[in-house]
């Protein structure tokens, strides 16, 4: 291509005969290598520019395919997070409303009819506030009906634990012989989690874990059904005669009690300063054996409030059972253990204990 662009460069610039007399005609041959040189250079410019034009462009190309690979990238993410959002909202929505239909439900109390106004209002339908050493009663309320106790089982539980004196730090995998059978609850302890028994025993108490609790009673010698027959022989012991359990966790509305009994229960857990600290702890973490670390919570605020000092505590809540608070504070240097029972709102409980936290205060009654 560039010998026949040569020839018609020196046809142009010398004619045909110049041509012919390349050969014999040494100018001619200069002129000749000139123009070579020229056409070459020329050549070359516009391959340099050719390529530098298609590199361009697939620079361009490629930028764009990045740039909306990149906007396809942020879209999906966004879309992502919105759907989980509205998964997470719809969740958290239809828990509500489960949570409404439970709130609704009578419990037994209300099938026993026992509601009815108090000279202090409170929203509970049980009640009983005694002196904790000189076992005054102060107030009381349908304090003799056995009622289900939801999971104020816990205290009987850890109980039992403490007092079989079984290994703390004995490792307890989860199993499906934990899972929720009789309500159908949740649980962050996944099956093949694996914690000690004093870990199970805190958050069992502090956040009344369930599936602890379940794990509780299923590691003692004889399993669950000889871990349910101490629990009764131990209220026996303690002359708790209103009161039955079949589980481990309070899930079941078969676990009765009445007010008086509680008491009973709560001056025996209390003499375990274990319990005392685990029960009224606000915060506590678990790292189950090759899971992630999770971080409890107190299911009592009032714990963590600088306006009262709680020995002992634990609340419990099943529809059957309304909700449920014990607790043990020292109230103006009086120690004094309180019940509520079948209580209606979830603050309700604990806006009847600031209730007669403040009646005590008020009329400082004598022991």
């Amino acid at each position: 291509m560039v010998a026949l662009s040569l020839k018609s460069m020196v046809k142009s610039m010398f004619g045909f005969s110049a041509l012919s007399a390349l050969s014999t005609n040494k100018a001619a041959v200069s002129v000749l290598v000139i123009a070579s040189a020229l056409l070459v250079s020329q050549v070359q410019a516009a391959t340099n520019s050719s390529h530098h034009r298609t590199k361009k462009a697939h620079a361009t190309k490629s930028s764009a395919h990045k740039s909306k690979a990149h906007v396809s990238k942020t879209a999906h993410a966004k879309l992502s997070k919105k759907s989980k959002h509205k998964v997470l909202a719809a969740k958290a929505s239809k828990q509500h409303t489960a949570q409404l239909a439970e709130d609704t439900r009578p419990s037994a109390g209300d099938i026993a009819g026992l509601k009815h106004i108090d000279a202090l209002a409170l929203a509970s339908n049980v009640a009983f506030v005694v002196d904790q050493d000189s076992s005054k009663v102060l107030f009381e309320k349908n304090a003799e009906v056995s009622l289900p106790i939801a999971s104020i089982t816990k205290l009987m539980t850890s109980l039992v634990v403490v007092e079989a004196k079984q290994d703390l730090n004995e490792m307890i995998e989860i199993t499906n012989e934990d899972l929720d059978k009789e309500k159908g609850t949740g649980s962050r302890l996944a099956i093949g989690a694996k914690l000690s028994r004093a870990d199970l025993l805190h958050i069992a108490l502090m956040s009344s874990e369930n599936r602890a609790a379940s794990a509780l009673g299923r590691s003692y010698p004889g399993g669950l059904p000889a871990f349910v027959a101490a629990m009764n022989a131990k209220a026996k012991q303690l002359g708790m005669n209103d009161t039955s359990y079949v589980d481990s966790s309070g899930l079941s509305s078969k676990n009765v009690a009445s007010a008086r009994d509680l008491v009973k229960l709560i001056n025996a857990a209390y003499q375990y300063p274990l319990i005392r600290e685990y029960s009224t702890d606000s915060k506590y973490a678990v790292n189950p054996k090759g899971k992630q670390l999770l971080e409890y919570g107190t299911t009592n605020k009032l714990v963590a409030s600088s306006d009262w000092n709680i020995g002992l505590q634990k609340t419990g809540y099943i529809a059957e059972a309304g909700r449920c608070l014990v607790m043990q504070a020292i109230i103006e240097g009086r120690a004094v253990v309180m019940v509520f029972l079948d209580s209606k709102g979830k603050y309700s409980r604990l806006a009847d204990a600031g209730r007669i936290k403040k009646w005590i205060t008020a009329m400082h009654p004598e022991g």
